[in-house]
């Protein structure tokens, strides 16, 4: 077994923690290698349809210590091992949050390693260089989750500006409300790309909200869907969705994909960029992948996905993102506290 000696300073073992939402995750990363990464996904908000805030920090609260010792245990490492420990501090559900926080602040101030605050979507960006595939800079990376819908230009010196974002809904959350309009179970994103692909796309023509810039907006299209069932009595509706939920699924992820691909496209054709990440939970959809590669492919460019298991929250991501910070030499004091809507202080500038 791989069995590294990190706490003598001859490697660097950082251990990363992710508790934003509802999934527990805990990982490794010796001197830049993963080397293990453990998600606990909570199924206690299924019946609920949606992810209940006091649910889910109980859950953290219950999960975290075993899935630490499952991250340290598959890296071959023991606690004293740790040179430093990397934590989501933001955005996300606050009490969530806090459980992850407390967690490394405690274990921060009893090893006496460094601590670092990770902001979520620095970790989803940087979930593109934790595969094979590892993107040069210049890059525009699209971020598509639950919570958050943004377009980002990564220069080659690693300045990253946001070229575009949601003003209302983000594409993930367009995606589970309108799965709890269909009735179908949560989470509703990938049962929509399940149905769809045996949909007819083409079945409904759903309008496509398209704004002058590189924003978003999604609120009308969930409208859009409420309406057009609601036209129907409750027994129509019953015979219709038997007959038609795929066609309807199909019908609405194409027009939510092609409102997310169109600012791409245009963003690829303004900057002159053809390197194109696509991370976050949406990055998991098939067709917003194969989308985003047919329009990268007919520019010339290159579509960077992160693997599936990194796709969604990770503490993978986190632990990347804070073993860099850390090799810089930042490191947070133990007064920082979680933000459930921490910002990313960056720049907001037209291509």
């Amino acid at each position: 077994m791989f069995s590294p000696k990190c706490g003598n300073g001859e490697k660097s073992c950082v251990l990363g923690i992710e508790s934003s939402c509802d999934d527990t995750a805990a990982a490794v990363i010796i001197d830049g290698v993963l080397r293990s990464s453990i998600i606990s996904s909570q199924s206690e908000h299924i019946p609920f349809g949606g992810v209940v805030p006091e649910l889910a920090s109980r859950a953290h609260d219950r999960l975290l210590v075993p899935v630490v010792q499952a991250a340290l245990q598959k890296a071959g490492i023991e606690m004293s091992d740790l040179t430093g420990i990397a934590v989501t501090r933001g955005p996300g559900l606050i009490g969530s949050l806090m459980v992850g926080v407390s967690f490394a602040k405690s274990l921060s101030a009893g090893l006496g390693i460094p601590l670092v605050g990770v902001h979520h979507l620095d970790g989803h960006m940087d979930s593109l260089w934790l595969g094979a595939s590892r993107p040069d800079p210049p890059l525009l990376v699209l971020i598509v989750s639950g919570g958050h819908t943004q377009l980002m230009r990564v220069d080659a010196s690693g300045r990253r500006i946001i070229l575009g974002k949601t003003r209302d809904d983000a594409a993930g959350e367009a995606f589970d409300k309108v799965a709890a309009i269909l009735g179908l179970e949560y989470p509703g994103g990938p049962e929509i790309d399940r149905l769809a692909a045996h949909g007819n796309a083409g079945f409904h023509e759903f309008p496509r909200t398209r704004l002058p810039d590189y924003d978003w907006s999604f609120s009308g299209i969930k409208t859009s869907v409420l309406y057009h069932l609601n036209r129907l009595d409750l027994p129509e509706r019953t015979r219709y969705l038997e007959k038609h939920l795929a066609d309807l699924c199909a019908s609405f992820q194409e027009a939510v994909v092609d409102m997310l691909v169109e600012p791409v496209q245009r963003a690829m054709e303004m900057t002159g960029i053809r390197s194109v990440g696509l991370v976050g939970g949406v990055s998991a959809n098939s067709r917003l992948r194969d989308r985003l590669e047919q329009t990268t492919s007919s520019l010339g460019g290159h579509l960077h996905v992160p693997d599936l298991e990194f796709s969604m929250d990770n503490a993978a991501m986190i632990a990347l993102s804070g073993s860099l910070k850390l090799a810089r030499g930042e490191q947070d004091s133990l007064f920082f506290t979680a933000h459930p809507s921490l910002s990313m202080d960056l720049e907001e500038a037209p291509v």
